[in-house]
């Protein structure tokens, strides 16, 4: 035995990095020496908490609600999910078929340890949300990409998807609305996945952000299916880190006795906020969705007149793709190149899987005049390169 070992161990070297973070990073360290950045790279919400959340936490906090809840989370908030869902899809599930997580993250790494044996296989899509294939490999499981295509609005191609299949596989999983894509997966597209007789793996957390057509969960079609969903994105509460998952009930036990060894439980307080914020917080929403809505049409006038949109407009979610193939077929640098000469922070297309190479990702959670800023800027630069 090495007692002198000062290495990390070969599970956490699986991980690749997270890349529009050291995006993030680096521009944060040009501001530091006084540049004036345009960030359009994060996903998160540019607006405040809705007030109704953060009176009912700090309710909670004043009551001395500060300590440890049930490992489920409180009931009060898991009914309120069920009814949710009712409310919301016509689904009835069970306040025991949910489980408070601190975030969605958590509650992958719960899924993904209750369903996987080593080398079980997860079906992705390719371009997907960065972080999935590193969760997958960290329970010792194997992700297995399935290209989307642009000319598809980067959605499934059942018959793909079939080519994929194994003995192995465990799951498909399903992010609409998508993160990078924006795409919104219909009734039909949610039914033709279910009809393959696989689980479902369906990540929910852009529901909500939706500006065309219906929205769906796929618990509408099916209940073999974990659902993630939670209120960062449509509540805007990224840092009360407040989620939840939706399982079979032959998986719940099994996922909270991680829950009660890794995590404990979720924030008492912030669960309060989760209550107030499917209670009585429908009119923010609805005025943050018409904000959103605005600068994605302005968004997307400026990438059509740039001839870097894609070829479907993106309808869900804050995220649109640019084509800047006829640009460059190396995303990374590009990016970056952008950020030092142009002063804007994009995420480059290969953060999301090689069938996202020669695209860039921009997020419309930012003001407007910050976005018109960041696009007279993008346009000058690839204007320059010829």
């Amino acid at each position: 035995m090495n007692m002198n070992k000062l290495s990390p161990s070969s599970r956490s070297g699986r991980l690749s990095p997270f890349i529009v973070m050291e995006v993030l990073e680096k521009a944060q360290a040009m501001m530091a020496q006084g540049e004036d950045i345009i960030h359009l790279e994060v996903g998160e919400p540019d607006f405040a908490t809705p007030e109704p959340v953060k009176e009912a936490a700090l309710r909670a906090i004043k009551q001395d609600d500060t300590h440890y809840t049930h490992s489920l989370g409180k009931i009060t908030l898991r009914e309120e999910i069920a009814n949710f869902y009712w409310r919301k899809y016509r689904v009835e599930i069970s306040p025991e078929q949910v489980i408070i997580t601190s975030g969605t993250s958590p509650g992958l790494l719960l899924v993904f340890s209750a369903l996987l044996e080593k080398g079980e296989e997860i079906i992705l899509p390719n371009p997907y949300y960065a972080c999935y294939p590193n969760f997958i490999r960290y329970v010792d499981g194997q992700p297995v990409f399935v290209p989307v295509y642009e000319e598809d609005g980067f959605k499934y191609r059942p018959e793909d998807i079939k080519k994929h299949l194994s003995s192995l596989t465990q799951a498909i999983l399903v992010n609409s609305p998508s993160n990078p894509t924006g795409s919104v997966f219909s009734a039909a597209d949610l039914k033709a996945l279910t009809d393959l007789d696989q689980m479902i793996i369906s990540d929910e957390i852009y529901n909500g952000l939706i500006y065309d057509g219906e929205e769906h969960s796929v618990l509408e079609f099916t209940d073999r299916a974990f659902v993630f969903n939670g209120f960062s994105k449509l509540y805007a509460m990224t840092g009360w880190r407040l989620g939840y998952v939706i399982a079979p009930r032959e998986y719940i036990r099994a996922m909270q006795i991680m829950q009660q060894n890794f995590f404990i439980c979720a924030s008492s307080f912030a669960q309060e906020g989760g209550i107030a914020a499917l209670r009585d917080c429908d009119k923010e929403v609805r005025a943050m969705l018409a904000v959103y809505d605005e600068r994605r049409r302005y968004l997307l006038e400026r990438l059509k007149k740039m001839g870097i949109a894609t070829r479907h407009d993106p309808n869900g979610a804050f995220y649109a793709l640019a084509n800047v193939k006829q640009y460059t077929n190396d995303s990374y640098n590009f990016a970056f190149e952008i950020l030092e000469q142009a002063k804007v922070a994009v995420t480059p297309g290969i953060d999301f899987g090689n069938n996202c190479e020669g695209y860039i990702r921009l997020s419309y959670a930012n003001s407007l005049s910050n976005i018109r800023e960041g696009l007279d800027r993008l346009e000058a630069f690839l204007s320059n390169r010829g």
